[in-house]
């Protein structure tokens, strides 16, 4: 019987028999450690795991053939030599995420454009402020940076509150509908300045590093909102920094930044118009993306068992 390691901390009775069901179906017996230490001293005896181990622990999976991990974001496994076989397939949960992380991004970009961080701040101080205008989502231009999973759970958003939706990505390319045009990123530069607001949902890799650099900061209009859910160094923080301090952006929405925790004296923090959450935007706080992460699991441990590649393979050169 092959073996198949599960290490997932939202596990539960009803995933356990799932897995074990589509486990058994496929001719692997499926085993749960609880913790990461647990899993390290048996981790060389299993063909897949399910979960996220640390590089340095994946390195002693001398049996292991794939590596499904319950994240979307696999940078830490993209190293060749975190790996114990060059050949080990590398999935990942891309597909999960787009509900959770799609409502956080509409969340916080209806906060800012009802100015909700100047009510926050009055209020707090027991005051009764009234602020206008507002802005609405209807009629607003939303360039979405990243078109996969989460950029297109968010575009549909977007278009059914009467937004126009600009996708942009390598390719240029996307099946999604709700885009009302989608654009390569050499077009970036053309329209940041008709943005108003710029949504970042990009994976680490060495082409989206610093990708909002200073001077693309700087083509974007005084009205725009800048909200990243990606990683913090796609952006270049200390110029964002001084453009909201300046009054040069109109505000910004960050759930990732650099350094993560964000230290106590960090700029950041006294930004104006600056909604700052701890990397909670996506995570396994839904149930619903656990269910999903469950189900693409389980759908790719059948293809791979039946001798397919998994759905949600990753391409360790590009690092999606």
């Amino acid at each position: 019987m092959r073996r198949l390691a599960v290490c997932v901390g939202f596990m539960n009775e009803a995933y356990r028999r799932q897995i074990d069901r589509t486990a058994a179906d496929s001719g692997f017996s499926a085993v749960y450690f609880d913790t990461e230490a647990a899993l390290e001293k048996e981790i060389d005896r299993f063909e897949v795991v399910f979960g996220h181990p640390a590089p340095a622990l994946l390195r002693k999976a001398e049996k292991l053939r794939w590596l499904c991990s319950d994240f979307a974001g696999v940078e830490k496994y993209l190293d060749d030599s975190v790996w114990p076989h060059p050949d080990c397939l590398l999935s990942n949960g891309s597909g999960a995420y787009g509900p959770t992380i799609s409502e956080h991004i509409i969340m916080v970009l209806l906060m800012l454009l009802r100015r909700m961080p100047e009510y926050l701040d009055g209020l707090s101080r027991r005051e009764w402020p009234y602020f206008a205008p507002i802005r609405s989502i209807v009629g607003s231009h939303v360039v979405m940076l990243g078109t996969g999973d989460i950029g297109s759970h968010t575009a549909r958003r977007l278009k059914a509150l009467g937004a126009k939706v600009t996708g942009v990505c390598r390719s240029g390319r996307s099946d999604e509908p709700a885009f009302d045009a989608v654009l390569p990123v050499s077009a970036l530069d053309e329209v940041l300045p008709i943005a108003d607001a710029l949504v970042m949902a990009l994976p680490a890799t060495p082409g989206t590093a610093n990708i909002l650099s200073r001077s693309r900061i700087a083509l974007l209009p005084p009205r725009a909102y800048v909200v990243n859910v990606g990683r913090g160094g796609a952006i270049d923080q200390d110029a964002l920094v001084e453009a909201l301090g300046a009054g040069r952006l109109a505000g910004a929405a960050l759930d990732v930044m650099t350094p993560e925790p964000l230290p106590g004296g960090h700029p950041l923090w006294s930004c104006p118009n600056t909604i700052l959450t701890p990397h909670v935007s996506g995570n396994m706080s839904l149930g619903l993306t656990c269910n999903l992460d469950v189900d693409m699991f389980c759908g790719d441990l059948a293809r791979y068992a039946a001798g397919e590649l998994p759905v949600h393979l990753v391409d360790r050169q590009k690092g999606y």
